[in-house]
């Protein structure tokens, strides 16, 4: 036997030692043992999509999908909903009533934000005011917002939420129809498939933040505060890191792990992918 046929087969054994060492995956940690009790807080929704409330306030708002909000106050459910827009929402599927934001000064200002798919299918981000009476809205002060028109019924996005900077975040999807056929993900040229982010409490209806990454990029639009996203429905705000994205909802595996998700350096963003597929980590390219 050659000397190189003796070292390669010294080394037979280290390479099959260490593949079975990667393949096991990394460490887990022990498993935390402990009791786990649920209470009914409240019951009687239908199609409740969304809970929330104003800063301090110990009254629950539930979204149901049909387009209606009610509020849970000391354990029961009051027969007057808070907001009522059912006339104006198409319901069903991914579609409907999807979030609603209580703007960081709501306890003076009176202004709540809420996020639904119109009659003709496209998204609309409205405001609206609270009335002499605080359990019921003003439904007839609504404002427009923002308006962006969806080629197909699913991955309407659907996410309206406040950072601590006190800026609104909007989750548009990407526009539906499987895979991004239309690519809107990657196309900076539209607000669909994006994390976006404006400022409410100026301009006409909104302004948008200086420090938005790509504001004045030719044929860019300056709302957008991250790209490539499939179906954002949820989102964790955090003051020092930066926006964390922890939900979405989709048919396929398809566009997440290929596509490129572009935002500030200090956003991290984790999209985690239902479906068997990983989670994914990524800040700006």
């Amino acid at each position: 036997m050659t000397v190189k046929r003796r070292i390669a087969a010294a080394l037979v054994p280290l390479v099959v030692a260490a593949a079975g060492r990667v393949s096991q995956g990394p460490e887990l940690p022990p498993e935390r043992t402990g009791k786990l009790r649920v209470d009914v807080a409240a019951s009687g929704f239908k199609d409740p999509l969304y809970l929330t409330a104003p800063a301090g306030d110990p009254r629950l708002f539930v979204v149901e999908q049909a387009g209606r909000v009610k509020i849970v106050e000391h354990g029961r459910v009051l027969p007057t909903p808070f907001l009522d827009i059912v006339d104006s929402v198409d319901s069903g599927g991914e579609r409907g009533l999807l979030s609603l934001a209580f703007h960081p000064r709501y306890a003076t200002s009176g202004w709540f934000y809420v996020n639904y798919t119109d009659r003709h299918g496209d998204t609309r981000v409205k405001r609206f005011s609270v009335s002499a009476d605080p359990n019921v809205a003003d439904p007839a002060s609504g404002r427009q917002i923002l308006f962006v028109n969806q080629p197909f019924s699913n991955h309407n996005g659907g996410l309206v939420m406040f950072g601590p900077d006190g800026m609104l975040y909007v989750g548009m999807g990407d526009g539906g129809g499987g895979g991004d056929p239309m690519g809107n993900g990657q196309s900076p040229a539209t607000l669909l498939g994006k994390l976006l982010r404006i400022d409410v409490d100026h301009g006409d209806p909104y302004a948008i933040p200086a420090d938005n990454p790509f504001v004045g990029a030719a044929r860019t639009r300056g709302e957008i505060w991250a790209m490539g996203m499939r179906n954002p429905l949820a989102l964790r705000l955090r003051s020092s890191r930066g926006p964390a994205l922890r939900r979405r909802c989709g048919t396929e595996p398809v566009g997440g792990d290929r596509r490129r998700r572009r935002g500030p350096r200090r956003t991290q963003l984790r999209l985690e992918r239902h479906g068997g597929s990983a989670l994914l980590r990524r800040a700006r390219l």
